[in-house]
């Protein structure tokens, strides 16, 4: 399952990022983003959604939400 349909204020632990982007897969990296690591669905927008990642909050698109499967 990816975030795009997760549950909001369900924790989550990832469990893989679907990219080929390497510049995506470090910009993840950098947040905190990456297999193993909590996180958790805030709320969701047409356009998006936030999501808290090591008590930081972040707003993603839809499209790096799909690719973010837990």
């Amino acid at each position: 399952m990816d975030l795009s349909v997760a549950e909001i204020g369900k924790e989550y632990v990832i469990s893989r990022i679907e990219t080929d982007d390497e510049e995506l897969n470090a910009f993840l990296f950098s947040l905190g983003c990456y297999s193993g690591e909590k996180i958790t669905v805030m709320s969701k927008r047409k356009s998006g959604c936030t999501v808290v990642i090591k008590d930081a909050r972040y707003n993603i698109d839809i499209q790096l939400a799909k690719a973010i499967i837990v």
